[in-house]
């Protein structure tokens, strides 16, 4: 739920008065009245409900490099990106809340829901001596998060291919650190194939295998990877089968996707909007 909750700005009027009697001297000028603490939410009204039909945006990011592209932003961007939100009065949300409706932001400040595709080694690193590479995606959220606290560690990784993050031998370790920290993990496809001409076989290969195959990782866990970014935001020529991009069966096993992000450059509806469908989510790529 989108929320513009205007900001009351108190205002005192000073007045002052000419007296021919002078003010009373403090009787006791070494002990001053404590300071009255204001509650920053004092200047916000509390009464005021959110805006339950605003739109609310999607984020996508891909690479975190040196050389800011089309699909890469540099370090520095991307810190700016995000203090940029925060002082925008933006606070990130998961996927699957969003797409369920859970809206728990405090009032006064407009969710948003920050995603990264591929799943490549930039997203997340390890370094030789076992630290997190500060200047990789997760890196640079958790730190944002440890300097903004207020600012919750929500992000969803898409990953495509069986190497998450490309540093196979770390692999388990990173999706369960991402777990852990709050973070999701989500479906980017087996192969990052275009979905255009698929069959439903191919689609639910693509899917389940790549469901399957990243919660292999995480056994135990009891979570379940049930979002899909599309690759290249392709959908089947053949609307009857995207059926299967919301659930399907590979290998005797069921999938089912709760949300499906295409991809886009505008907001998407609020979930309490009637035009909100999880199965066609537009993402909103950062501005460079």
């Amino acid at each position: 739920m989108k929320r513009f909750i205007p900001t009351i700005v108190l205002c005192a009027l000073l007045v002052g008065a000419c007296s021919a009697n002078p003010e009373p001297e403090d009787p006791n000028p070494n002990n001053p009245e404590p300071p009255v603490e204001i509650d920053p939410k004092d200047g916000i009204d509390l009464s005021l409900n959110p805006n339950e039909s605003g739109k609310i945006m999607i984020l996508m990011y891909h690479n975190i490099g040196l050389e800011e592209k089309v699909w890469t932003r540099t370090p520095d961007n991307f810190r700016k990106d995000l203090n940029t939100l925060y002082e925008k009065g933006y606070r990130p949300i998961s996927l699957s809340d969003y797409a369920s409706g859970h809206i728990t932001i405090e009032q006064g400040f407009t969710p948003v829901v920050i995603t990264f595709d591929d799943g490549n080694l930039n997203n997340f690193e390890y370094l030789e001596n076992g630290e997190i590479n500060p200047d990789c995606a997760v890196g640079i959220l958790v730190d944002f998060h440890e300097t903004h606290p207020d600012f919750p560690l929500e992000a969803t990784f898409f990953i495509t291919s069986t190497n998450p993050f490309k540093q196979s031998a770390t692999a388990e370790k990173k999706l369960r650190f991402l777990l852990e920290q709050g973070m999701d993990i989500g479906n980017h496809t087996k192969d990052h194939p275009n979905f255009k001409d698929a069959t439903a076989d191919i689609i639910q290969e693509q899917i389940g295998f790549q469901a399957q195959y990243l919660e292999s990782f995480i056994e135990g866990t009891g979570y379940k990877v049930n979002t899909l970014a599309l690759a290249y935001g392709s959908r089947p020529s053949d609307k009857s089968l995207e059926v299967y991009l919301e659930s399907g069966e590979y290998n005797g096993i069921a999938y089912g996707n709760i949300a499906v992000l295409n991809v886009g450059w505008h907001p998407a509806y609020s979930p309490f909007d009637t035009r909100f469908d999880p199965a066609r989510l537009p993402l909103s790529p950062p501005a460079s």
